[in-house]
């Protein structure tokens, strides 16, 4: 994450202050209760890079991509919340994580 992003989400984050939550991440707890996990396909790209689309997302589509599969993981974390526009200070509010041996991810 650039160092650009991390300095714009904690003065978010420090605007909102500490109790407050960003309207982004009520509409991602929402999605999660009605519609459940997302699921996510992964194609391998002829440079080498690896693609994942949402196959089941409600509100269109989200893709994003990674040069490694452990990098990949954390990417479609942060598509997910950036699809809520949820700043990524708030990662650790949202629990957003990987069903154990599964493409899909639902929120904790």
């Amino acid at each position: 994450m650039s160092l650009y992003k991390r300095a714009k989400d904690r003065i978010v984050r420090f605007m909102l202050g500490k109790t407050a939550a960003p309207p982004g991440l009520v509409g991602l707890n929402h999605y999660f209760r009605i519609y459940g996990p997302i699921h996510f396909r992964s194609e391998k790209q002829e440079d080498g890079s690896i693609v994942a689309f949402s196959e089941d997302f409600k509100y269109g589509s989200i893709i994003t991509h990674a040069d490694q599969h452990e990098e990949l993981d954390e990417k479609v974390k942060d598509a997910i919340l950036t699809a809520f526009e949820v700043p990524s200070s708030y990662a650790s509010e949202a629990g957003v994580y990987r069903v154990v041996d599964e493409k899909e991810y639902a929120f904790a």
